[in-house]
């Protein structure tokens, strides 16, 4: 019964984290989806080169978007015609940084760890969406989804029976204008239905493991310091926590006495992975992209937490404490919400198969 009470409590606790977030997420990416043509997104993140992942890291890096209100975005992205580098650079860069984590790091440890996070972030994206480009799943070419204005009354697009002598006219792109009910459909519609079976699982998993990490986190890292990498990657991988909650978290391990280097691996690893956003990866991208996305942010998070400790042997690193708030009315309505949403997408199949 106490370990009952304890996975439920965790699971409350997860959602109404991550609820508000995520709904803003897709939101955000139905918004997107009505003012940003798809022929836009295509063109600029759709090819599989190394100036598409670049694109896709700098756009991700400013966005107030933690890990799992970027699942939408991204999903939206890919769906646009966005290559599957492109789309996991945008999914890695976009939770680790954002102008809301930048300024929370910058108060509580500074600029020179602030602008460490935030280029290392980067290295880390485009390094894994440059590998997912060559070596991840090879999807198939994106449909263009773009309205073509019509020669004649009966056409609706490009001629294609037409004479080769005959010059064609040239493909006009009709730029729909914006409505709020095709966004909202989109959102949670289209978006949402896509994720909900994932981001079930993932809420599941979440809990479960969090349920189980011991309170004594600290004490385990600071007496095994030579695996506090590996301890840190293990635990940060498959738990949820955003990038500016997880500065705290960072903030009062090293307090305690673990080395910045594997507080950093945890401030990296934490918010760009979860079990929400490794269910998405691996339906949405496929396996070898999910190796990909894994293997690049646990190797590129220990070396760069190694270079982090080596540059800060002689510094002391000073933080502020920020205290835990009770979830308020709007994480909890987000709660009920979401969870509606989830459970009507993933119950309904089965009660139509029956």
């Amino acid at each position: 019964m106490q370990y009952a009470m304890l996975f439920l409590n965790a699971l409350v606790d997860l959602s109404n984290a991550m609820a508000p977030y995520i709904l803003f997420g897709l939101l955000f990416a139905g918004v997107l989806h009505e003012i940003v043509p798809d022929t836009l997104v295509t063109k600029h993140l759709g090819k599989s080169s190394i100036l598409s992942v670049v694109k896709a890291t700098l756009f991700g890096v400013p966005l107030p978007v933690c890990s799992c209100g970027v699942v939408p975005l991204a999903t939206s992205i890919k769906k646009s015609g966005a290559s599957n580098g492109s789309t996991l650079a945008f999914l890695i860069s976009t939770p680790i940084t954002g102008v809301d984590s930048i300024l929370a790091t910058y108060g509580m440890f500074g600029w020179a760890f602030t602008i460490y996070r935030v280029v290392t972030s980067m290295v880390i994206s485009m390094i894994a969406g440059v590998l997912a480009n060559f070596y991840g799943e090879k999807g198939e070419k994106p449909k263009p989804t773009f309205s073509m204005a019509p020669s004649s009354k009966q056409s609706t697009g490009f001629n294609f029976a037409a004479s080769p002598l005959q010059k064609k006219p040239a493909a006009q792109i009709v730029r729909k204008k914006f409505s709020l009910k095709r966004a909202l459909v989109y959102s949670f519609g289209t978006l949402l239905k896509d994720i909900a079976s994932p981001l079930l699982i993932g809420l599941l998993l979440g809990s479960i493991i969090t349920s189980f990490v011991p309170q004594n986190l600290s004490e385990i890292l600071i007496t095994h310091s030579w695996l506090s990498y590996l301890i840190a990657i293990a635990i940060a991988i498959p738990m949820y926590v955003c990038a500016t909650a997880s500065l705290p978290i960072a903030a009062g391990l090293m307090l305690a006495g673990v080395s910045p280097g594997a507080a950093f691996v945890f401030l990296t690893a934490g918010p760009a992975t979860n079990t929400v956003t490794i269910g998405v990866v691996k339906k949405m991208l496929g396996v070898k992209t999910l190796y990909v996305y894994l293997g690049t942010i646990i190797i590129g998070s220990i070396l760069f937490g190694f270079g982090l400790d080596y540059m800060l042997k002689d510094v002391s690193v000073k933080e502020m404490i920020h205290m835990h708030e009770e979830a308020g009315i709007i994480a909890w309505s987000s709660t009920i919400v979401l969870w509606s949403f989830v459970l009507y997408y993933t119950i309904k199949p089965h009660m139509a198969s029956k």
